[in-house]
């Protein structure tokens, strides 16, 4: 018995390895028509894995972007008042002041509370010599390199004796720098002139790598209170940067704050609050959801693409199928089971969805990687994408091949032999 069903099987290996090896017979003898049906998978896993991986690295990219600028991270930012039942946007009032920061830092019902950084920020247009930029300025104290993980790539950083005496110094990004200066030029020691003012230059941060509006890259750092009294005229702070003592406290360390703030801006409903908190995960919550979205948008409509690619092999094979009646009639005629004759067709659709699928997946890799490299993106390509490529290739060749197999094997043998 048990030799039977060694036999069975070794002779059902045979007849499946001659059925792939006469697939790929018949697939070669029209090299034309089965390039242009293996072309249609070949965009199709290649679009998909390349705008899937194109949409994961923009995720790590930006969770890389904010995850850079601190760890346990919270920032309070004012809120606009309500006027005329209106709320302003927030960032846009003028409600949290120096102050608040120090009260943060000094009051014993703080507790979770590690260190805090007050922060005024606003844009403004820097000079240089005959070279100039509009770049965001941020006029901070000592404790902001720490919080915010800042380091020097030469020079120093702005330290409490600079604002103890309004001291006109700056701390340039590598961006405004080179904008400033020019590329590989030593800006220390060099005058910038902003809103009438001239800075000299005591420091170049490294670079961290950031892109667009708030690149970290693209800042001008000067002494907190030289930018509130002596280039902008205000005395309010447009923010302040709190680093909780662990991830673990962060939830407790922002309900301290809120409610102490809350208290001394004589606020009782927390509705009503002149300010807002954000956590570092809030951001990086939000920012995840925005970006899967956008990356599940591109996978559906690569997915598209795929569809129409399994339509094109579904076409090819009922073309196939209509030349090669004569063929399977002389088959059936003389005894090729219903069977064999789908699984016939249904290898050669197979066959052609795999190679699709696997030059689609080199495309694909290819193009994530030339598009990472030239937005100097982190190259990501995930495990469940290329299980992704290989298991929908196997499935569009079962589920497109299945019709025009079936639609063979049910052909009759004597009008099969009778078709021209």
């Amino acid at each position: 018995m048990q030799r039977r069903e060694e036999s069975n099987l070794k002779f059902q290996i045979m007849e499946y390895k001659e059925l792939i090896i006469e697939a790929i017979g018949t697939l070669t003898l029209n090299k034309l028509r089965t390039g242009l049906a293996v072309l249609g998978i070949v965009i199709g896993i290649g679009s998909v894995i390349a705008l899937i991986s194109i949409g994961q690295s923009s995720q790590q990219s930006i969770t890389n972007s904010i995850q850079s600028l601190g760890s346990n991270l919270l920032t309070v930012s004012p809120r606009g008042q309500n006027q005329g039942g209106i709320q302003s946007a927030g960032g846009s009032g003028i409600t949290l002041t120096l102050d608040d920061a120090k009260a943060i830092s000094t009051s014993p019902e703080i507790t979770y509370i590690a260190s805090i950084s007050p922060e005024y920020q606003s844009r403004a247009q820097v000079t240089a010599g005959r070279n100039n930029t509009n770049t965001q300025i941020t006029g901070v104290t000592a404790k902001y390199a720490d919080i915010h993980k800042v380091s020097l790539a030469s020079g120093a950083f702005i330290t409490d004796r600079d604002n103890e005496t309004l001291a006109k110094v700056a701390v340039l990004g590598p961006t405004a720098a080179a904008d400033l200066f020019g590329e590989g030029v030593s800006s220390i020691g060099q005058t910038i002139r902003v809103a009438g003012q001239n800075l000299t230059v005591v420091g170049v941060t490294t670079s961290k790598g950031g892109q667009g509006f708030n690149n970290p890259d693209d800042a001008i750092y000067i002494p907190l209170s030289t930018a509130q009294k002596q280039i902008f005229g205000h005395s309010y702070v447009t923010g302040i940067a709190l680093e909780a003592k662990s991830a673990e406290v962060m939830q407790e360390a922002q309900d301290q704050v809120g409610y102490f703030l809350l208290s001394r801006h004589k606020i009782s409903d927390p509705a009503d609050a002149d300010f807002s908190i954000f956590s570092q995960n809030d951001i990086l919550n939000t920012a995840s959801s925005v970006t899967s979205t956008f990356t599940a948008l591109l996978g559906g409509i690569a997915a598209i693409s795929l569809l129409v690619g399994g339509i094109g092999i579904m076409n090819i094979m009922l073309v196939t199928v209509t030349e090669r009646t004569r063929e399977i009639g002389l088959r059936k005629a003389l005894g090729a089971k219903k069977k064999r004759i789908i699984t016939q067709f249904l290898i050669e659709a197979i066959l052609l969805t795999i190679v699709g699928g696997i030059v689609g997946l080199g495309l694909g890799v290819i193009i994530s990687y030339a598009v990472s490299y030239f937005l100097h993106l982190p190259f990501t390509i995930s495990i469940q994408s290329i299980l992704l490529a290989i298991g929908v290739s196997g499935a569009i060749g079962i589920l497109f091949g299945w019709y025009p197999a079936r639609k063979a094997s049910n052909l009759q043998p004597i009008e099969a032999l009778r078709y021209e």
